[in-house]
């Protein structure tokens, strides 16, 4: 009988210990998931966290589709407790949107799917950017435009800097995208 008794006491115990353990597993992966991703806009999410190391340029290429813009930069972003887009498309039919070809360094902006613009000259690196001040990955365009590539996935792209000169205007600098192509 008494084997019986702690039988019951011992599992009763570690069944304790295997709820508690399963509780801060939960509660530190809920902490970790707010840490990564703050936000969402139309089911995209936007990354709080800059891409750690060279990312490689290929990953940039194809076409891209504008889905937000945070009237900020990434250290205002990171800092907002909560961020909203504030992109309003003057699109009735299609996106803007904008097309990488890595391999010819190129890019370009394409206003509603319909406008017909020129490919303009990239350079993508990696080092210090003389905008931020700090070593992370960048576009340079022609000789003064620097936009910080922030994190870069096969879904989706964040950018910071002067990308859509309309938009800059007033006040966005980070550009949330959405790979389409």
């Amino acid at each position: 009988m008494k084997k019986i008794i702690v039988s019951i006491c011992v599992i009763g115990l570690l069944q304790s210990c295997i709820v508690s353990t399963a509780t801060k597993v939960v509660t530190g992966v809920a902490k970790l998931g707010y840490k990564t991703v703050k936000g969402t806009v139309k089911g995209v999410s936007w990354a709080v966290s800059k891409a750690k190391g060279k990312i490689d340029e290929d990953r940039i290429d194809g076409t891209w589709k504008i889905v937000g813009v945070y009237k900020g930069d990434f250290e205002a972003f990171t800092n907002d407790p909560n961020p909203e887009s504030s992109f309003e498309s003057e699109c009735v039919e299609g996106f803007d949107q904008i097309i990488f070809n890595s391999k010819k360094s190129k890019y370009k902006p394409v206003h509603c799917n319909t406008e017909k613009v020129s490919w303009e000259k990239y350079d993508f690196e990696f080092g210090k950017n003389p905008l931020t001040k700090e070593k992370e990955n960048y576009l340079k365009i022609n000789s003064s435009n620097y936009i910080s590539i922030i994190d870069i996935n096969n879904k989706t792209m964040i950018l910071e800097g002067a990308l859509i000169p309309k938009q800059a205007f007033s006040g966005g600098k980070l550009y949330l995208l959405e790979k389409i192509k």
